[in-house]
């Protein structure tokens, strides 16, 4: 796999603009497949140092991090899979659940059960915030690496900064010494957010909260629900019910404080995500460190909507690019900032 040229015939297609930094980037993706790919036997044995099974691409918001590893991922020819690390750690508890009754190792079972099925798996923007889930990582890790599977991921943050002021962070850093050891890290650094191009206009979210704002959604809503059936939707999630009741087929409409006021989380987003293909959230604050929970809700909420494509339109109190955050949040709420100017653009259009 030649996936300089490969990438270079990418940006051709789509009329991309050929940065160099990227270009480098794949470069280091290249020599990362060969090591772990297109070895032969022999070379295999004789090899003194052992490779790295790991690819974790840090930098800002925006860069093309996401771009490139999907390029990659696309040209991947083995068995793989890509997730979303909410998506995946609810896979995880999910399985711990069902076989609790049962005496081996709940993680040897688990990593056993993916080696079976992939070669690689892709974890888009990784980031750790749940102290159970910090807990874990360690052990389940070190088991992944064990089995030779290989990982991908983009991340705002790099290692040394994951779970920064977590909780009991101390017994993460076991997790953070087995990324380093097993991971080449790279950083992307790049000016321009690209998901703010005039090409990703933000035409649907709206600002400030005012009758004017209000009958401009009230008009778009009316326009995209035209012939559509209201009904409440009834969504089970682990034996507890989640209702939308302005649902249009497949068209969702809420009050922010109805997803993220609420105790509710990641397994209820990802429902909503199935269940819908548009989107409209309405009456989203300012945060500050006293709605901090509402605001990590929030940003989990757009990640989950973002990796499924979901299109949305928004009602705020503030212009995008001047919505406040929480201290504990401010670098994860950039990545939610740069996506919502795609989720609400041109680019993700209903109409």
């Amino acid at each position: 796999m030649n996936l300089n040229k490969l990438f270079l015939n990418y940006c051709k297609k789509n009329n991309l603009e050929i940065n160099p930094r990227q270009i480098i980037l794949v470069e280091q993706l290249n020599k990362f497949y060969k090591l772990n790919f297109n070895k032969s036997f022999l070379k295999t044995l004789l090899s003194k140092k052992k490779s790295k099974l790991g690819f974790y691409l840090h930098g800002d918001v925006g860069v093309g991090k996401t771009m490139i590893l999907n390029f990659f991922y696309e040209n991947f020819e083995f068995a793989k899979q890509r997730l979303h690390f909410n998506e995946f750690m609810i896979g995880f508890h999910d399985f711990v659940f069902e076989n609790k009754e049962k005496k081996e190792n709940i993680i040897d079972k688990f990593v056993s059960k993916l080696k079976k099925k992939y070669e690689l798996i892709y974890f888009d923007e990784f980031q750790v915030t749940n102290i159970v889930d910090a807990m874990i990582l360690g052990n389940l890790f070190k088991k992944i690496f064990e089995k030779n599977i290989k990982v991908l991921f983009s991340s705002n943050i790099k290692i040394n900064d994951l779970y920064k002021d977590g909780l009991q962070r101390d017994q993460f850093l076991p997790f953070i010494k087995i990324m380093k050891n097993m991971c080449y890290q790279e950083k992307l650094s790049i000016e321009e957010d690209y998901r703010k191009s005039q090409n990703n206009k933000n035409e649907r979210f709206l600002y400030p909260l005012n009758e004017k704002t209000n009958f401009k959604v009230n008009k778009y809503f009316r326009e995209i629900t035209k012939n559509k059936i209201k009904q409440e939707k009834i969504l089970t999630i682990k034996g507890r019910k989640f209702i939308i009741k302005n649902f249009y087929n497949g068209i969702s409409r809420f009050d922010f404080k109805d997803l993220c006021a609420k105790s509710i989380g990641a397994e209820d987003y990802l429902k909503i995500a199935k269940t819908s293909n548009f989107i409209i959230i309405e009456n989203i604050p300012n945060f500050n460190n006293d709605n901090s929970n509402q605001q990590q809700r929030f940003v989990t909420l757009i990640d989950i909507l973002y990796e499924k494509n979901i299109p949305l339109m928004i009602t705020s109190q503030s212009r995008l690019d001047l919505l406040t955050s929480s201290k504990i949040l401010k670098q994860f709420f950039k990545r939610t900032i740069s996506r919502l100017y795609e989720l609400t653009s041109i680019k993700y259009s209903y109409l």
